[in-house]
């Protein structure tokens, strides 16, 4: 919803607000017993790594509308790296803003899982906040998005976790999406049925909407879709709020450092009884995924990894749909020369099979295992620049641009017979001491990559260039290697599933945390 005002004569809004007729009600719980209202009060959390001055600019936005301070009964910012806010200008006096509602928590590096972890733990044990919301550090927000999402919390029919939406950071009036879910064929993340990915609002406003001419039109784009409910399985931690009986129901989140445990944790409450719902007009700005290089990048063992996991705990198929979607994208990045992602993708194979029993011993030290794994091969080695390196040689023949059209993958089967055929032969140690092309990551494409011995690809974010160089008989190692473990967890899928299911209460139990943090 939303008003247009019009005015034949200047005019000013001095004030506006969306105003409920009445009090919120009694909530319905899942076993159908009956909680009060809660309190229009949350404990906001924060954890932060390595960005002091993200940290405290959120800090700052806090306390700039004072309607949204007022609801705010605590600031919790656990504090996971080496480079602290409180040296951060301006520090001192956000936390002077808060006083007492402001807490700081020094630990070391537990990544995303440990840091809204502790924030949860924080808020049960030493709180008694109704809310507990959880905000990245790295964003940009609009403070009334908090007091939407505590008001839609509290209005709700029965208790739910509240998501907000993500705008785009570097494209201000873009909507990066409207929802999602996991997709049960492959067990991979996808869009939520009708939801809508990239909308710009500086074109398309809400109110345009199209006309009955337009609508007839395929080719033809509006708002429309934005009208339409859209039903999620769940939110991103970039900003989502918690009622604290969710909280104390559903548990900790999972010990998986970074990646799915946003995911895992909502279709845990779902279990439970508790939905999840993405709330238009709750939201933050944060960067784009396009922007980052998290698919193949140390990430990509979380990735993996937790996606095994999140799978034994709520897949109830068998496993041959994930583990082609897995083999699908090994071959890919065998194209594209991403060798060091293969090698963690290994490793994170390798320790799902091992079990959940190891995943608090690993959580602090899996980082910098695969981070120095990833050292051993080119492509994960960053340069400032391929001005480092001789000029590309370059190559001939070889497509840098995509076709689309809807013949586009008709079209593609004579690069993909060419790549094969390429990949298949020993690779031109020449091409090692000079790369033959320079590429932006839009062009590093399998039908280009599977072509060259070498090239250089900037990083997503343009800060650096990776020099990729092929090498047949690691590839066809690592393709190997990969083909086992697949093989392995589809024959002990049914076992690891047990497992996983079996050591859920504990991996998530408050007093699992405690000794973690104590």
């Amino acid at each position: 919803l939303w008003f247009d005002v019009t005015a034949e004569s200047e005019a000013t809004i001095s004030q506006a607000a969306w105003c409920a007729p009445s009090a919120p009600g009694p909530q319905t719980m899942p076993d159908g017993s009956i909680i009060e209202p809660s309190e229009k009060r949350v404990a906001v959390g924060i954890p932060t790594f390595n960005r002091p001055t993200d940290a405290v600019a959120a800090l700052q936005a806090l306390a700039e509308d004072p309607v949204v301070d007022g609801i705010i009964d605590f600031v919790l910012m656990p504090d996971q790296g080496n480079q602290h806010p409180a040296d951060e200008p301006g520090y001192d006096e956000a936390v002077a803003h808060f006083g007492e509602r402001f807490r700081e928590f020094r630990q070391g590096n537990l990544g995303g899982s440990g840091g809204y972890s502790r924030i949860m733990f924080e808020a049960l044990e030493n709180t008694d906040s109704p809310f507990i919301l959880y905000m990245d550090d790295d964003i940009a927000i609009e403070p009334d998005s908090i007091l939407r999402a505590v008001q839609a919390a509290r209005y709700a029919a029965s208790p739910i976790i509240v998501g907000g939406q993500m705008l785009n950071l570097q494209e201000r009036s873009q909507l990066r999406t409207t929802g999602e879910q996991v997709n049960r064929g492959d067990f991979m993340w996808g869009a939520a049925p009708h939801a809508v990915y990239d909308h710009d609002f500086a074109k398309y406003p809400l109110s345009a909407i199209g006309d009955g001419q337009s609508h007839k039109d395929p080719n033809s784009y509006d708002s429309r879709a934005l009208h339409r409910r859209v039903d999620v399985e769940y939110n991103g931690w970039w900003m989502c709020l918690f009622p604290r009986i969710v909280a104390e129901t559903n548990g900790q989140p999972l010990p998986l450092f970074i990646k799915w445990d946003d995911t895992e944790y909502s279709l845990r409450a779902a279990a439970n009884g508790f939905p999840t719902v993405t709330w238009p007009g709750a939201a933050i700005w944060h960067m784009a995924w396009a922007d980052k290089d998290d698919a193949i990048d140390w990430q990509a063992y979380f990735h993996l990894r937790n996606r095994l996991i999140v799978a034994a705990l709520y897949h109830d198929g068998d496993a041959k749909g994930i583990t082609r979607s897995i083999f699908k994208s090994t071959l890919k990045h065998t194209m594209c020369m991403e060798y060091s992602t293969m090698a963690i993708q290994i490793e994170a194979m390798k320790d799902f099979l091992a079990g959940p029993d190891q995943l608090f011993d690993i959580l602090e030290s899996s980082l910098p295992r695969i981070a120095k794994l990833r050292s051993n091969y080119s492509d994960a080695v960053i340069i400032d620049s391929a001005d480092q390196l001789p000029a590309p040689t370059g190559a001939p023949g070889v497509p840098t641009q995509n076709i689309g059209g809807r013949l586009a993958k008709i079209k593609k089967i004579p690069w993909a017979v060419k790549g094969l055929k390429h990949l298949l032969s020993k690779e031109d140690p020449r091409h090692h001491e000079a790369p033959q092309l320079n590429l932006t990551p839009d062009e590093a494409r399998w039908f280009t990559l599977s072509r060259v011995d070498s090239a250089t690809v900037s990083t997503a974010g343009g800060t650096g260039v990776a020099f990729r160089k092929r090498d047949r008989d690691l590839a066809r190692d690592l393709v190997e290697q990969t083909r086992e473990l697949l093989s392995d967890i589809e024959d002990n899928f049914d076992e690891m599933r047990t497992e996983y299911r079996k050591a859920l209460p504990e991996l998530t139990s408050r007093e699992s945390w405690r000794k973690i943090f104590e």
